[in-house]
């Protein structure tokens, strides 16, 4: 029961703070820039089309947050959590070092680990995929 519980905490805590991430990309939630701002961003780091990137990875941090929250296909949620968090330690993390408080990849990687992690493990009892 107790690890049910730890992983029902970590998947629902990270999936909805990833989903809220993506939420501030697609419609400006919570004190987010929205599409125009993001693919603006986007666009002068050279990612373009800017605001088409932005769709694209602001859906992939929507659905794999809530599919994560909700313990549902957690290798789908998994890779749309990582796949983003790769190309920002590509584009703008990684050359920062590993330390957040120099912009690094700190942040990024432990979504990685954490989100891989729950794939391998699995959503434990208290997943919408166990229903």
């Amino acid at each position: 029961m107790n690890m049910d519980t730890g992983l029902l905490i970590m998947r629902v805590v990270i999936g909805l703070i990833f989903a809220g991430h993506g939420a501030q990309k697609l419609l400006g939630w919570f004190g987010g820039p929205g599409l125009k701002g993001t693919g603006g961003w986007f666009d002068s780091i050279g990612i373009k089309p800017g605001v088409g990137a932005a769709i694209v990875i602001g859906l992939f941090e929507v659905i794999g947050g809530l599919l994560l929250a909700l313990g549902l296909w957690m290798p789908i949620a998994a890779a749309l959590i990582v796949i983003p968090m790769i190309g920002a330690i590509v584009k703008v993390h990684g050359k920062n070092g590993l330390w957040i408080t120099q912009n690094g990849m700190e942040y990024n990687l432990i979504l990685i680990v954490v989100a891989v992690g729950l794939a391998l493990i699995g959503p434990g009892a208290y997943a919408i995929g166990n229903w």
